[in-house]
């Protein structure tokens, strides 16, 4: 189901709440000027709670100020060797620094 929501979020088979929050989510980071209490409005239709939107929206917010930053600084994607050995470390020493 994961690759049905990357491939295309509006015809993959999820929760109309979770489809009525990708598509507020959409709006407000490709039309954030255009983006008004409306939209909000079909989320809460589809019986998405508003902590539940607020949450969505902070997640969107903070990974779009990341996007943009990597993009603004280049950041280089690691190889999937490169992804395999993060991983090992994060898995042995979480996010602190190993001494």
């Amino acid at each position: 189901m994961t690759q049905a929501v990357l491939d295309d979020w509006r015809t993959a088979p999820i929760d109309e709440g979770l489809r009525a929050t990708l598509g507020f989510l959409e709006r407000v980071t490709l039309s954030p000027d255009d983006a008004g209490p409306e939209d909000a409005a079909l989320p809460r239709q589809a019986g998405v709670s508003d902590a539940a939107l607020r949450d969505a929206v902070y997640v969107c917010a903070i990974f779009n100020l990341i996007d943009r930053v990597s993009d603004a600084l280049d950041f280089a994607i690691p190889s999937q060797e490169g992804f395999r050995k993060s991983a090992k470390a994060l898995l042995k020493f979480g996010y602190r620094q190993p001494v």
